[in-house]
């Protein structure tokens, strides 16, 4: 299924705009130029436009400085998609790092790698506690791996640990974010279809790539929720359970076609703080 015309037409529009582009990311990055902040976000709404990608959001980024948002995870898709919309970092598994190509990618949006021993956890929130400080914005997916797109996996506690610490004497501000893939070329995309974009399991990726660069119009869907603090909580298992309840209900919401439930409110702009940085982190 699919068009191998299609294609092959994105793969060498995505690779004449994404290689020109590497060397001015990274020397943006390296002389700490605004550019850094400004290009990934435009770098990927133009790789969704390139991939047949229509981005529909519902709700507002929380403004507030640091910030982890929490999103559900399905697909490799789900980086475009909300790197269109975050101005942020991924928090991302240590293998991809060393993955060709993609590895660069993600190093040159200044991605946290961190890997699943226990051992490491300590590192890990250190590395990403630095640049929480720093004001950065950091996409996190706590379900630790993709879902089928049609349910989503148990957000794990140990992933919110950093919420618990105090960032200049503040709570961290955590706001969870519903990704769903809905709509193909314009008509509803039912439960058979969407393993066409969920990549999971032990799907191959080159051939589930080649197979989805083929296919039509794809219309994802983004709800920005209400931001939370652990103290509104009291425990990182507390406010894990609180942003899967919250992410579960905006994707089934998505996937039915209904209209969420309640409104999303917008957190006011927190105070400002000092020593941390006015804009997030870079990413391409």
């Amino acid at each position: 299924m699919g068009s191998p015309a299609r294609a092959c037409l994105r793969i060498v529009a995505y690779l004449a705009m994404t290689v020109p582009l590497l060397p001015v990311q990274a020397l943006a990055l390296a002389l700490r130029l605004p550019l850094a902040t400004k290009l990934p976000v435009i770098y990927h709404r133009l790789v969704c436009r390139i991939l047949g990608i229509r981005v529909s959001v519902r709700g507002t980024l929380a403004p507030a400085r640091p910030l982890l948002v929490a999103a559900n995870h399905s697909s490799y898709l789900d980086i475009e998609v909300l790197g269109s919309v975050v101005p942020g970092s991924f928090v991302a598994k240590a293998e991809i790092a060393g993955w060709p190509f993609f590895g660069w990618l993600a190093k040159l949006q200044r991605s946290v790698f961190i890997e699943r021993r226990s051992s490491k956890a300590r590192e890990h929130k250190d590395e990403i506690e630095k640049r929480l400080i720093e004001g950065d914005v950091l996409i996190l997916f706590p379900e630790g791996t993709s879902d089928d797109g049609n349910r989503l996996l148990p957000f794990r506690s140990a992933l919110f640990s950093v919420a618990e610490r105090r960032i200049e004497g503040g709570a961290l501000v955590v706001q969870p974010v519903s990704l769903a893939y809905t709509r193909l070329d314009g008509m509803p995309m039912g439960r058979s279809f969407r393993p066409f974009f969920a990549w999971y399991g032990d799907m191959a990726l080159a051939p589930h790539l080649w197979r989805m660069l083929g296919m039509g119009v794809l219309t994802a869907e983004v709800i920005f929720h209400e931001p939370v603090t652990i103290d509104r909580f009291g425990s990182r298992k507390a406010m894990a359970e609180h942003c899967w309840r919250v992410v579960s209900e905006g994707v089934a919401s998505l996937l039915a076609g209904r209209p969420q439930r309640h409104p999303v409110p917008v957190a006011p702009a927190a105070p400002e703080r000092t020593g941390l940085a006015a804009s997030g982190a870079a990413t391409m």
